[in-house]
């Protein structure tokens, strides 16, 4: 008997000990449901950036980057094809990224990544895409064979050419004016700063 009691005493203190181990333990089991992050929510269509200068802009650009690449591959024979080969190829890319941009723009996606520099990431597309659409529309003229499908790839090229040129200049203005904006705000943050450190000074006169 008395070892069955004290198997007893022994298995309830056990169990008091793994209770209050448990109660205290920090990792406690949690009843509370894990809502999964919508990273996706609140997307939506900006119709009014479709209707900025910079979505118009944009939309022209990937419907003449298209046509361009459209053109250059209706081509079947060439010789050299180094021109064509190069337009193609800058054609496509363009047609690709700033259709990604103009995507990730009018559905508001940038905003989900705010760590991007998206105003300057833009600026380098656009200033990228002048040069290399000026540079394969230069050698396609000079280097074709005066085919009708080579004619209108030069023509839209240089086209294009016009639109992301325009682009250009004004992503430029909008990132230096974010700058300015930037700088404004820091330089009000250090007179602010400067402002309450004076004013601390002159209501401890002992600092003085």
């Amino acid at each position: 008997m008395r070892t069955t009691e004290e198997g007893d005493g022994f298995d309830g203190e056990a169990s008091n000990t793994s209770m209050i181990s448990g109660a205290s333990s920090p990792y406690q089991p949690t009843t509370e449901p894990v809502h999964s992050r919508n990273v996706l929510g609140g997307i939506r269509c900006d119709v009014e950036y479709l209707k900025s200068y910079f979505g118009i802009l944009k939309v022209v650009e990937v419907v003449l980057s298209l046509i361009g690449f459209i053109c250059i591959e209706t081509i079947m024979m060439c010789s050299p094809c180094g021109g064509v080969y190069f337009f193609e190829f800058v054609s496509c890319s363009a047609f690709v990224v700033t259709g990604v941009l103009l995507l990730i723009f009018s559905l508001n996606l940038h905003t989900k990544v705010p760590h991007v520099n998206w105003s300057l990431t833009d600026l380098v597309n656009t200033a990228a895409s002048t040069f290399f659409f000026f540079l394969s529309s230069l050698v396609l003229a000079f280097i074709n064979h005066k085919t009708g499908a080579e004619i209108a790839a030069v023509i839209f090229g240089f086209l294009v050419t016009g639109v992301y040129g325009l682009n250009t200049f004004l992503a430029v203005r909008r990132w230096r004016r974010g700058i300015g904006c930037q700088g404004a705000a820091q330089t009000s943050e250090y007179m602010r700063a400067r402002t309450a450190s004076r004013g601390e000074v002159e209501a401890r006169p002992e600092l003085a």
